[in-house]
Order: C-alpha cells, then structure tokens, then sequence
C-alpha cells in the first residue's frame, strides 16, 4: 500500500457487518431500509448494499442522485429541501427513476407540481427537534394543504425525519428520550394524514432496538461510524471502518507532539470535547492509532488536539512519543467519517488494496 499524503482507508469487512447489522433490524421491523449515500459518496461501496438486495437509497443533493441514477440507483429520496433552481435536473431524474423530494412549504410544492414533468413522490419534512429545517409538526393548516395537494404526478408519500440533534448526546437515555418523542410526533402525524413514516440518525437506529414504528429508516454514518459516533455510545471502536492515513512530518519532544500531514482540509473541523486525567476539557479532532498490514489496530495512542489548513498537532504520552519517527505513517480515526470522507477523491480498501473513485466534486 504505497500511501505518500492523507489518503483514507476504508475497511470492508468492517463496513458490511455495519451494514448487515442494520439491514436486520430493519428487516425485524418489518421496514424498509434505504440507507443514506451521504457518508461514503462511492458507486462502489453502493454496489455493497445492492449485494444485499438493497435498491434504494437516501442522498442529500440533486447532484448525488445524478450521479447514483448515473450508476444504476433507481429508487432514490433526495433528503433536502427542494431546490427549484435545479428543476432542470430533477426533470432528468423523474423521467427515469423513482424520484422522492422533500417539501415544507405549499410555494415549493406548486413549484415542483408545475415544472416537474415526471412523476414524482414527496415527503412532508417534519422537524422533530433538531430545528434546521421542517415544517413544525403543531402547525396543523400548513401539513393538511400539504398533504391534500397530492395528485398521481405528485403524490404524497408520508413524513420525513432526521433526528440529528441526538448527535449532541452523550448516554442511551438522552438518545431514546429524542427517538421517544420524535415517534410520537411521527406516529401522530401518520394516524392522522396516512403516508409512511421514514426516519434517520444513526445514534437512535444503532442504540434503539425497536425501529417498528418507523416504515423506513435511512442512517447513513453507520456504515462507518467515526469517533464521534463511539462518544455518543452508538458502536465501539471496532466499529470503526474509516481511518485516515497520514504522514509523520515532524515531533516536539519539550510538548509530546507530533506534526502530521493532515489538517482542516482532510478531516474538516468537527471536533469532540473530551476530559483528560486531571478533569481538564480539551478538542479532540480524531484519534491516532497504529496502522497494520490489514488496517489498523484498535488501540488509541493519540488525540489529534488542534488543526490548521494542512497540518495537524496530535497530542501524545511519552510511552507512545518515543517510538515515533518523521517519515512514519500513523492513522487517525476521524471524528465526523461524513465530511472526512467527503474531502477524501479516493479511498484505498485495506482488503485488497483497491484504489476507488468516490462522486467527483463539483
């Protein structure tokens, strides 16, 4: 594995037991499971999921549904706001896949009713809590215009959720108090208004073990899960299936620190607060680990403990310090594997070595 700058490695196995994971309690639920593209942008790592049967998906852009319909997806819920600037896009994509939008407002769906030539479905998003976007599921007036426009070229197909504020949580009973109430309001909804309910945050799908009110669920991180992810509870640290690869560049004996090749622009700014053995709160931006042959050991031996564009400072005791060289390769678990891997163009699989292509920037 010839890795000379920050590169990610991606580890399969690790990936399709995430997967096959949640593919089973979806299937306990008696649900579907429409996972979210988001976190790996990779037509290959999509052909992991259709080895299991999985034909749809959940992206976060228009360009990403291109691109998945592009590599055979024809079933795909873009899970933002309906943009009608790229109506000409989503004009190509009803025409030929199964389309769902996300609308909240009656103004975005007489737009999308006028202008969209396929048929397509859409979801009411529903704010459950987390207050970044949605329609408030208290006001009444608004969800009953919105579901009573439904036509069969535009047909209203249930409520749509994102719980991300459970990312913010710290134990299983802050997570299942966000999963209890948002089922409430969900459920409440769907007795009211008919549709399905589709439902998505990898913290509730992974820590909750009844997903049966939900008709589908749609995480997406877990596919990876990250650092952050393993501070909330929602898997452990051999779950982890992405590690950044990064060179050793230079080491400050008087601080126990190392420089890496691998700031802002690889990793992003997502960081975790964590406390060290004196009760002292610090960032941490990932966790250094060793790298193998055959990925990388579990153990931590390191938090990466500031960033600038390009370089990253990595936070060492001194049984660890010692026995790092300028020139060596050292790995870092990321703290949010979404943006990471979004800033990664390729990923190198650690089962085989494998170079892949990831969705090309814009």
């Amino acid at each position: 594995m010839q890795v000379r700058k920050p590169t990610l490695l991606v580890d399969q196995e690790k990936c399709f037991q995430n997967m096959d994971r949640m593919l089973a309690k979806a299937n306990k639920a008696n649900g579907t499971f429409r996972p979210h593209f988001k976190t790996h942008f990779s037509a290959e790592i999509g052909d992991w999921y259709r080895s299991r049967d999985i034909r749809q998906c959940t992206v976060s852009s228009v360009d990403m549904a291109m691109y998945f319909k592009n590599h055979g997806w024809e079933d795909i819920t873009i899970a933002f706001p309906y943009n009608p600037l790229q109506i000409e896009e989503m004009n190509e994509l009803s025409q030929s896949i199964q389309l769902n939008i996300l609308i909240e407002s009656v103004e975005s769906l007489e737009h999308a009713k006028k202008n969209i030539e396929g048929r397509i479905g859409y979801f009411i998003k529903t704010d459950v809590g987390y207050h970044r976007t949605g329609v408030d599921p208290r006001n009444e007036t608004l969800i009953a215009d919105l579901v009573n426009a439904s036509t069969d070229q535009c047909s209203f197909r249930g409520f749509l959720a994102h719980a991300g504020h459970t990312y913010g949580c710290k134990d299983f009973e802050s997570v299942k108090w966000i999963f209890d109430k948002s089922t409430k309001i969900l459920s409440a909804l769907k007795e009211k208004h008919g549709g399905i309910i589709s439902y998505g945050d990898t913290p509730s799908c992974s820590m909750m073990d009844d997903l049966s009110a939900f008709d589908e669920i749609r995480p997406g991180n877990f596919i990876f899960y990250d650092w952050m992810q393993k501070n909330i509870g929602s898997c452990n640290v051999e779950d982890i299936a992405v590690c950044l690869a990064v060179p050793v560049v230079a080491k400050h004996a008087d601080r126990n620190e190392i420089v890496v090749l691998g700031g802002a622009v690889h990793l992003s700014k997502d960081r975790v607060v964590e406390t060290d053995v004196m009760r002292r709160e610090q960032p941490c931006f990932g966790k250094m680990v060793q790298l193998t042959g055959q990925g990388w050991d579990n153990e931590t031996l390191g938090h990466v403990s500031r960033l600038s564009q390009e370089h990253g400072i990595i936070k060492m005791a001194d049984e660890h310090f010692a026995h790092v060289k300028v020139g060596d390769l050292i790995g870092i678990l990321p703290v949010h594997s979404c943006l990471t891997a979004d800033l990664q163009p390729k990923y190198i699989s650690v089962t085989d070595g494998k170079r892949n292509d990831k969705m090309p920037k814009a």
